[in-house]
């Protein structure tokens, strides 16, 4: 099953690692940590020119999508994401 992530991308939905909602990036140094490691490795994408919503995780990248958290959850079918 694919997963649309905004734009023109779209992932494999076995490929997703996790999906966050984009305020995780301001609450968490963790998460802060991570993306700024997937920064400097040149891994992370942002999917079009909209305000980003949610950050979805792959084993290849970190994508900044467009479209929410709960909407990709739906769209994945997958419950223990978010």
């Amino acid at each position: 099953m694919y997963i649309h992530l905004g734009g023109e991308k779209v992932v494999l939905s076995s490929e997703v690692v996790a999906i966050f909602d984009i305020s995780i990036e301001k609450s968490s140094k963790i998460s802060k940590q991570f993306v700024s490691h997937a920064i400097k490795e040149k891994q992370v994408v942002r999917i079009g020119e909209e305000e980003p919503k949610s950050i979805v995780v792959t084993g290849d990248a970190v994508y900044y999508s467009p479209i929410s958290s709960a909407t990709l959850k739906k769209k994945s079918n997958v419950s223990s994401m978010i």
